[in-house]
C-alpha cells in the first residue's frame, strides 16, 4: 500500500501540470563559494555522517548504492557511493549545490525525508516521474535531538532491483548512531566552552593531568601564581614538578586526595607567594582517568596571619617576644624534660629599681624611649640559646635553656646586673637605673611553668627587700621565708578587726627649755601568737598588700584621740606626730579625711603633725598641692629622714614645711664621723635659714644631745630620753618628762 505522503506528493505534482515523462531536474543551485560556505559550516557535521555513511557502504558493499546528504532546506551537501549511478544522476543536474524541492523536482527522497519525521521509503513506480521508476531511495532527517533542531537529510539510492525493506531499518540506525554522536560533539563543545569560562575566570590556578601525569590543563591563574608558562607546563608530566610533584604522584598512584596543602614558593621578583593546595584523582565511570589541582593564593590573608601572630607574641614597644611567647616555650620545653629529655631551663626575672620615678618625673613617652635602652642593652648580652622577653611595665625576662652548668645562670645573672653601672641617656636626660633579679632553675622534680614563674617572682621580690641591685636565687629556703610572709599578710589582714594594733609613743624634747614638746606615734602589731612586732616585721607587707592606707588612716584616728584625751585629763596639750606611707599620701581623699577625724576627735589642728618622706616630695605638684590644703586646715608638716632620700631646696623652698628631722643614720656617727657632723650642722643652718625648726631622731648620749645643742638644733627624740611607749606608761612619767 502506497503510503499517504507519497500519495500526496504524486498528487500535488499532478495538480501543478507536471508532465511525468519529463526529467525533472532541480532548479536552485548554490554557486562554488556558497556551496563551500555551506560544507565549511557543516564540516563537523559532514565528518560524522561520512563516518557513519562509509562504515555502512562498507556494511552494503557489492551493492550499487548512493548515500546523498542534504541540509535541511534540501541542498546537496555530499554524495558518496556507486560511480555509475553518481554519472548517472549528474546528467539529471543532481550534483552537489543542487537543491531538491518537491515543487522543482515531484517527488523526491531528499523533499520527503525533510518534511516527514519519519524514515520514508520510495520505490520504483511510486516514484510520480518515470526516469526514477527503477530507482529504489531511503531516507530520513537528523537533528539535534535535544531541541530537535532539523539539520538535514541522509538518503541512499540503488537500481530498484537491490531494493530491501532492511535497507531502511539500516539507515535508520546509521543515523540514529549520527544523530547521538552530533549530540554528543554538540555537549562536549558547550562543556568545552564552560571549561574554558571557569578555567579562565576562576581566581584559582588550576592543573589538570591524564591518568600517566601528563598536564593537560594550565590555566592563567596557575602560570600568574606559579610564575611558569602554560607552554612550559603543558605535555610535561606533573609528577617531576619539585613545588607539586609528590602530591600528584601520591593521587595517580595511590588515589590519594589532598586538601588544603600549604604551599610556598617565590616569584622571580622575590615575592613569596602561599597557597592553599588540593589535589584528587579524576574518574570516568570509576575508572582513574587523570588528576585535578587547585591553588588558593592566600599570601594576603597569610601575611595578615603572619603579622598578628607576630603581634600576638611580641611587645609592640621594644619588638621583643612578650609574655605569651616565653609561655609556650617554657611549655615546650617542660614537656620534654617530663618526657625525659636531657633539657635544662632557668628564668631571670628582672624588675627596674625606680622606674616609676623615672617615668613620673620625665613624662611616658621618654620612659618608653628608657625601656627601649634597656632593652638594647640587655639585648647585648643575649646567648646563642637564650630568649629575653619583655613581661610588661619594667619587667623583662630570660629565658636560659639547654645551659651545661648551673653557673651560667648566676653569670649571666651578673652580666645583666653590670649592665647597669652605665648610665642610660634619653633626649638630654641621663638616667640611673639599678635591676633586682629573681633566678629560678628548673628542678629536679617536676613542677608546673606557673610553679616556676612564681618562684623567680618570688626571688625578684626577695632581691628588692635585700636593698635592690642585686639577684637572689630561688631556694626552698626562700620558698619558707614566703610561706611565713603569706602567713603573717593572712593575719595581718586580720589583725584591724581584731584590734591587735597599738601605737607607742616616743617623746620630743625642745633643746633650750627641755620641755616636752611632743610625740612621735610609732604603730606595734600586738601579734597573737608572735608577740609584739615592731613596724619593720610588717609595714613593707602591708605596703605590698594594700593594707598600709587602712592601717595609716587608724594610726592618724588613734593618734588624734589619744591625744584630745591627753589633753581632757589635763595634760599640757603637745604636738603629736603620725608617719604617712607613699600610698597614703597619694590617696585622694587624704586632706577629707584628716580634716574628719579632726572634727570627730575635736583636736586642735596646731596639735598635729604629719611626718612625709622625701620621696612623696618628688611628685613635686602634687605634693605641693596636698601640702598646702593640709597646713590650711592648721596641721604642721615634717620631712622625715632628711638627707637620705632625694632632697631638693626647690621642694624646701615651696613646701609649707614647718621641721626637718635629721635622720638618726647621720645622728649616730655625729661624733666619730667628721662627714656627718658636717651634715649635720648644714642641715641645722639650712633649716633655719629657711625658718624651719629642726628635730634630731635617734639622739642615744649626752654628747650626741649637746653635740646638737650647740649647733642649735631645736627638738629631741631617741632613747637617751625614752624609747616609745604605751599610752598608759607616757601618762605615768608625764609629770616627770614636765619637771625635768
Amino acid at each position: 500500500m502506497e503510503p499517504q505522503y507519497i500519495k500526496e506528493s504524486n498528487k500535488m505534482c499532478r495538480e501543478m501540470g507536471m508532465d511525468p515523462n519529463e526529467i525533472s531536474r532541480p532548479k536552485q543551485f548554490l554557486s562554488n563559494i556558497e556551496l563551500d560556505q555551506k560544507r565549511r559550516s557543516y564540516s563537523e557535521i559532514l565528518s560524522v555522517v561520512s563516518f557513519f555513511s562509509n562504515k555502512l557502504l562498507d556494511s552494503l558493499k557489492g551493492t550499487p548504492i548512493l548515500v546523498v546528504v542534504s541540509d535541511a532546506r534540501g541542498y546537496l551537501l555530499d554524495i558518496e557511493g556507486d560511480e555509475t549511478i553518481k554519472t548517472t544522476i549528474e546528467q539529471f543536474g543532481i550534483i552537489p549545490g543542487s537543491r531538491f524541492t518537491l515543487e522543482d523536482t515531484g517527488t523526491n527522497v531528499v523533499s520527503l525525508a525533510l518534511q516527514q519525521n519519519h524514515p520514508i521509503s520510495i520505490i520504483g513506480e511510486q516514484h510520480y516521474h518515470t526516469f526514477l521508476h527503477e530507482i529504489a531511495c531511503y531516507g530520513t532527517a537528523f537533528h539535534y535531538t535535544d531541541d530537535n533542531n532539523l539539520l538535514g537529510s541522509v538518503c541512499i539510492m540503488m537500481p530498484k532491483q537491490f531494493q530491501n525493506p532492511l535497507f531502511l531499518t539500516m539507515l535508520t540506525q546509521a543515523v540514529d548512531s549520527i544523530e547521538r554522536e552530533l549530540l554528543l560533539r554538540k555537549q562536549n563543545r558547550q562543556l568545552n566552552i564552560m571549561n574554558q569560562i571557569m578555567l579562565s575566570r576562576t581566581s584559582n590556578g588550576i592543573v589538570i593531568t591524564d591518568e600517566q601525569g601528563i598536564t593537560t590543563e594550565f590555566n592563567d591563574f596557575a602560570e600568574e601564581i606559579s610564575n611558569n608558562s602554560r607552554e612550559s607546563v603543558v605535555g610535561r608530566n606533573i609528577k617531576n614538578s619539585p613545588l607539586t610533584g609528590r602530591y600528584f604522584k601520591d593521587v595517580l598512584e595511590h588515589e590519594k586526595i589532598f586538601k588544603n596543602e600549604e604551599l610556598h614558593f617565590t616569584k622571580d621578583d622575590g615575592n613569596e607567594v602561599v597557597c592553599l593546595f588540593d589535589a584528587q584523582p579524576i574518574y570516568e565511570d570509576k575508572k582513574m582517568i587523570g588528576a585535578f589541582g587547585q591553588f588558593r593564593d592566600i599570601s594576603e590573608r597569610y601575611s595578615l596571619q603572619e603579622k598578628f601572630n607576630y603581634l600576638a607574641y611580641h611587645d609592640d614597644l621594644t619588638d621583643l617576644p612578650n609574655r605569651r611567647y616565653i609561655k609556650n616555650e617554657m611549655k615546650t620545653i617542660i614537656h620534654d624534660i617530663n618526657k625525659g629529655e636531657d633539657r635544662s631551663l632557668a628564668l631571670l626575672f628582672i624588675d627596674l629599681d625606680r622606674f616609676k620615678i623615672i617615668n613620673d618625673n620625665f613624662g611616658h613617652s621618654n620612659g618608653d624611649q628608657f625601656l627601649n635602652e634597656v632593652s638594647k642593652r640587655l639585648y647585648s648580652c643575649l646567648g646563642e640559646k637564650d630568649v629575653l622577653a619583655r613581661m610588661g611595665g619594667d619587667e623583662f625576662i630570660f629565658l636560659l635553656k639547654d645551659f651545661e652548668d648551673e653557673s651560667y645562670v648566676t653569670e649571666k645573672a651578673e652580666k645583666v646586673l653590670d649592665l647597669f653601672h652605665e648610665p642610660f641617656h634619653v633626649g638630654v636626660n641621663e638616667l640611673h637605673t639599678t635591676a633586682s633579679i629573681g633566678v629560678a632553675i628548673y628542678p629536679d622534680s617536676p613542677i608546673t611553668m606557673e610553679d616556676l614563674m612564681i618562684y623567680a617572682d618570688n626571688a625578684m621580690y626577695q632581691a628588692k627587700s635585700e636593698g635592690k641591685n642585686r639577684y637572689v636565687v630561688y631556694t626552698s629556703e626562700l620558698l619558707e621565708d614566703m610561706m611565713e610572709e603569706y602567713s603573717l599578710e593572712a593575719d595581718l589582714r586580720k589583725a584591724l578587726d581584731q584590734e591587735e594594733f597599738a601605737l607607742h609613743y616616743q617623746p620630743q624634747f625642745n633643746n633650750v627649755t627641755g620641755e616636752l614638746v611632743g610625740f612621735e606615734a610609732l604603730i606595734r602589731w600586738q601579734h597573737p601568737t608572735l608577740g609584739l612586732l615592731s613596724p619593720l616585721k610588717f609595714i613593707k607587707l602591708a605596703e605590698k598588700n594594700g593594707l598600709i592606707t587602712q592601717i595609716g588612716e587608724w594610726v592618724i584616728r588613734e593618734a588624734c584621740s589619744q591625744n584630745k584625751k591627753w589633753q581632757d585629763a589635763g595634760m599640757k596639750p603637745v604636738k603629736i606626730a603620725v608617719n604617712l606611707s607613699t600610698q597614703q599620701f597619694l590617696t585622694k581623699d587624704l586632706v577629707k579625711y584628716i580634716e574628719h577625724v579632726l572634727y570627730r576627735t575635736e583636736l586642735d589642728p596646731q596639735y598635729l603633725v604629719v611626718e612625709i618622706t622625701e620621696y612623696m616630695a618628688m611628685e613635686y605638684e602634687y605634693s605641693l598641692s596636698v601640702l598646702e590644703q593640709l597646713k590650711a586646715l592648721g596641721i604642721c608638716i615634717s620631712i622625715d629622714d632628711f638627707g637620705t632620700g632625694y632632697s631638693s631646696l626647690n621642694y624646701l623652698k615651696d613646701f609649707p614645711i614647718d621641721y626637718i628631722k635629721i635622720d638618726k643614720s647621720f645622728v649616730n656617727e655625729i661624733m666619730n664621723d667628721h662627714n656627718d657632723a658636717v651634715i649635720v650642722k648644714a642641715i641645722i643652718t639650712l633649716a633655719h635659714n629657711l625658718n624651719m625648726q629642726v628635730i634630731a631622731e635617734g639622739v642615744e648620749t649626752a654628747e650626741q644631745l649637746e653635740f646638737l645643742k650647740d649647733y642649735l638644733c631645736d627638738v629631741t627624740q631617741g632613747y637617751f630620753f625614752s624609747k616609745a611607749l604605751p599610752a598608759q606608761e607616757v601618762e605615768q612619767k608625764y609629770f616627770a618628762w614636765q619637771n625635768n
